[in-house]
Parts: structure tokens; C-alpha cells; sequence
């Protein structure tokens, strides 16, 4: 008599969407940072920088959105470096190439390649450091070097000040040359840089920041290239200011003239 009995086959465990909504707006800047090399490529400029800070700003959500979905994976990891390396690494130096170092023949493709390199070497220092069980007492508020998002807006600030004024002279291919080259090393270099992941602000700067966020976005709204030109120039002059906290950690005090920062390293992320 035949055996009629069913065998279960075992579930196949099913995708949360938890996890999909991160890939997924890793994925919009994956290809927001190819649509920048298109615009470039035409010769729209303006729609081409438009393109990296929109990669920028989803590169921000995307680990945020994860961990507060709790739907972070090591594949949602890998994916968003994958896509940092091209719309960070590749889409700026192609869009300088196009802008100005095309005309400089081979010496201005090579600064590309070295601009591309030392991206792809941050973002591979940065998830080496993140799988450390024992990180650092200051790696909650500072990472080593310039994150690549804001590598690429700084790259990029000689095409953003061109829209306004002096355009002439920035576009020059020895201007952009020294922007490549100097963002290239503070992206490999161990210079301390601003988070901004866990800082605490005194209750007395409350208010004061919040007016000046409105001023921030009004301006943006009104005058962005201007706006976004002050926003880069002010993020440089943060580095020394980081550079002073970073020592005054390293020597036990975690005091800061602007910001009561938390230097516990639970919850760092």
C-alpha cells in the first residue's frame, strides 16, 4: 500500500520590508550618482552637482532608516559602499574631468584615478574600523578623515562657486587639480573630523540653532549654489575645531567650546 503521507518542505524565511526600504534608497543614490555622470557628460552642470548632493542626502537616510527599522544587514553594508564608491568616488572626478581636466590630456585623468582610489581606500578603512568590537573612546564623534559624501561636495566646491561668480578662474585645471589632490589626502589621512552622530547641545543653543536651520533652509530655497558654497567653506573650517576637541579626549577632558558631546560608546551607530 503506497505511503500517502505529505512531507513538509521546510519555509523558505521571507525578506521584511524592513530591510528592503534602506536598500532601497541606497540604491536611488546608486543611481543618482550615475545620472550626475550623465548630466555631466551633457554638460549640465548644475543638474550634475544637484544629482551628488540628492546621493548625499539618501546616503544619509538610508543607515538612519535601517537602524531605526531595526532592518540593518551586512548586505544592506556592502551595497551602500558599493554605492558610495560611484556616486562619491567615480561621479565627482568624472565630472571635474569633464568640466575642467579634460584639457589637460592624461595628467588630468590621473588626478581622477587618485581621487577614485582614495575613496574607495576611506570607505574600505571605514567598514574595517566599524567591525572593530573595541572601538576607540572618540569614535562615537569623530571619523578619521573626510567622509566620502562631504568628500565629494568639497571636491566639487570650485564647479558650485563657478555658478555664482569667478568662474573664469576656478575652472582653471591647476585650481581644480589642488582640490583633488587636497581632498584626496584628508579622505586617507587620520585627521579627526566631526560626526555629528551623538552630539548634545547645551539648552542655551537650542534656540539659537534652530533659527539658524530656518535661515539655512530659507537660504537654500533662495540662493542654494551661494548657500551651499558657505555650508562647504564653514565644514572646512570645522577641521582645526575637531582637531582640538579630538586632542582634549585624547588627554581625558571631553570638554568643547561648542557642543556637550557623549563619549559613551554604547549605541555608537
Amino acid at each position: 500500500m503506497a505511503d500517502t503521507t505529505k512531507i513538509e518542505r521546510p519555509k523558505k524565511p521571507r525578506l521584511s520590508l524592513n530591510v528592503m526600504i534602506p536598500n532601497m534608497l541606497t540604491l536611488l543614490a546608486l543611481c543618482s550618482g550615475l545620472t550626475a555622470i550623465r548630466f555631466a557628460y551633457e554638460g549640465r552642470w548644475e543638474h550634475a552637482c544637484l544629482a551628488i548632493f540628492a546621493a548625499a542626502v539618501l546616503d544619509a537616510l538610508d543607515g538612519r532608516i535601517a537602524r531605526l527599522l531595526k532592518g540593518t544587514s551586512k548586505f544592506g553594508a556592502e551595497l551602500d559602499s558599493l554605492a558610495d564608491i560611484l556616486s562619491f568616488g567615480v561621479a565627482p572626478g568624472m565630472m571635474l574631468y569633464f568640466w575642467s581636466l579634460e584639457s589637460v590630456g592624461r595628467f588630468g585623468w590621473i588626478l581622477v584615478l587618485i581621487y577614485a582610489m582614495a575613496c574607495a581606500l576611506r570607505l574600505a578603512r571605514f567598514n574595517t574600523a566599524a567591525e572593530d568590537p573595541d572601538p576607540p573612546i572618540w569614535a562615537c564623534n569623530f571619523f578619521a578623515g573626510v567622509p566620502a559624501p562631504m568628500a565629494a561636495g568639497l571636491v566639487l566646491l570650485p564647479m558650485v562657486i563657478s555658478f555664482n561668480l569667478f568662474e573664469p578662474y576656478v575652472r582653471r585645471p591647476e585650481v581644480v587639480s589642488v582640490f583633488i589632490l587636497l581632498v584626496s589626502f584628508l579622505m586617507v589621512s587620520n585627521i579627526p573630523t566631526y560626526s555629528f552622530k551623538k552630539v548634545k547641545l547645551r539648552p542655551s543653543l537650542i534656540l539659537p540653532l534652530m533659527v539658524v536651520v530656518g535661515l539655512i533652509i530659507a537660504s537654500l530655497l533662495s540662493a542654494p549654489w551661494v548657500t551651499l558654497s558657505g555650508i562647504l567653506t564653514a565644514y572646512i573650517a570645522s577641521i582645526p575645531l575637531s582637531i582640538r576637541s579630538h586632542r582634549a579626549i585624547s588627554k581625558g577632558d571631553g570638554s568643547s567650546d561648542l557642543f556637550d558631546l557623549d563619549f559613551d560608546n554604547e549605541d555608537c551607530e
